[in-house]
């Protein structure tokens, strides 16, 4: 019986070795590799290093056929153990065919076991594994690593081992193929007027208007092109809707519905209406009592000068603004910060400042200068600044 099973076998990796050429004698490598054997516990032998080679064929970009002949010496505490194994694969690439291939396979043979302590064996195997190939470059050599499952059958007593396996596969005859380059021509496909080759945007709508690098025309940068944009002037930086206009358009934290002026420069310090403040006036001296809108003593020759200054300039537009710490209520300060502002302005026109280009508005504990966890930081919030709004 195990002499017929040998027979078989080996008629059967003859006809695969002379077929195999026939099949794609363009594509065949060969395979020499060594083998980590962990053998089966049953035979009383030690894990050893071995080796194998290989020869086949590929049949396709994923399919290869190959025939594998591999020794293992197997040194043991009770007896040393020889095995040969001559084995045919059929490998199934699981990727295309690029420089790292995983890969799976499965095959059967015939395996021949001897030792000095029984009689040589003969029996059929079957091979399970898995493994990966990486190509070195555009050469015909690659490195191959594989772990596989060698199982024995239809003997008497039966042996499964464990082989990882690594070596260098190396294809020749392969014929190169000879790849006729494309005459290639530049074009306008979204004739737009831009060629291919500088159209960043090579998708434009028919007649869209676009710039030189072939995309829509954006002449406030907002992202929406000019051709749909019902805002042509968004200041930069605004964010916009689809028809590219912005509920901010001047872009100064004030939405257009209260924004009393639309158009401020961008960056520019505005005031509570969206208006932008040309110049501060800081009146340092100006201090006033905790909760108090009285002025303490000594204010009196700076706000002097600036009303000096303000009767000067009749064109200017002035604000009065008044603010207070942090202590309290939130809308007493509120309150408090007005009187304040009111206080000094009524001061300012006493002085000739002309009573219709001069308000005052309160801010309360808003935009502190100064620390108001401190007496020192509190009383520098308690303050009056006149803006200068427009001349």
């Amino acid at each position: 019986m195990v002499n017929g099973t040998f027979l078989r076998a080996a008629i059967l990796l003859g006809i695969f070795c002379l077929a195999g050429p026939a099949v794609n004698a363009a594509e065949m490598y060969v395979t020499p590799s060594i083998n980590y054997v962990d053998d089966d516990k049953e035979r009383a032998a030690d894990d050893v290093i071995g080796g194998q080679i290989g020869v086949g064929w590929k049949l396709s970009p994923r399919v290869f056929v190959e025939g594998v002949f591999g020794y293992a010496d197997m040194p043991g505490y009770f007896q040393d153990i020889d095995i040969m194994d001559l084995s045919a694969n059929v490998l199934f690439s699981l990727g295309p065919d690029t420089r790292l291939s995983p890969y799976v396979l499965a095959g059967t043979g015939i395996m021949r076991t001897s030792s000095n302590m029984v009689e040589t064996e003969t029996s059929a195997l079957a091979n399970l594994g898995v493994g990966v190939m990486y190509r070195f470059g555009e050469s015909a050599a690659s490195l191959r690593l594989e772990y596989r499952k060698r199982f024995e059958l239809y003997n008497t007593v039966t042996f499964d081992d464990q082989i990882v396996s690594l070596g260098i596969q190396y294809s020749f005859g392969k014929k190169k193929e000879t790849i006729v380059a494309p005459v290639w021509r530049d074009t306008d496909g979204d004739q737009d007027g831009i060629m291919n080759s500088a159209d960043v945007c090579p998708n434009s709508p028919p007649g869209q208007t676009v710039n030189a690098r072939g995309c829509p025309r954006d002449s406030d940068f907002d992202g929406v092109g000019d051709d749909d944009d019902q805002c042509p002037n968004t200041a930069r930086g605004a964010i916009v809707n689809r028809v590219g206009c912005s509920d901010d358009q001047d872009v100064d934290g004030y939405k257009n519905s209260v924004d009393e002026c639309l158009e401020t420069n961008l960056g520019a310090r505005v005031d509570t209406g969206g208006c932008q403040i040309l110049a501060v006036i800081d009146l340092p001296s100006v201090k006033f009592e905790t909760g108090s809108d009285t002025i303490v003593d000594g204010y009196q020759i700076e706000l002097n000068r600036a009303a000096a200054s303000l009767v000067a300039h009749p064109e200017y537009i002035v604000e009065v603004a008044g603010y207070t710490d942090s202590s309290g209520v939130y809308a007493a300060n509120q309150a408090l910060s007005e009187v304040r502002a009111i206080r000094v302005r009524e001061y300012l026109v006493s002085q000739g400042v002309n009573p219709d280009s001069i308000t005052a508005r309160g801010y309360g504990e808003a935009g502190p200068v100064a620390d108001n966890r401190t007496p020192e930081g509190r009383e520098q919030n308690r303050r009056v600044e006149i803006r200068i709004l427009s001349h």
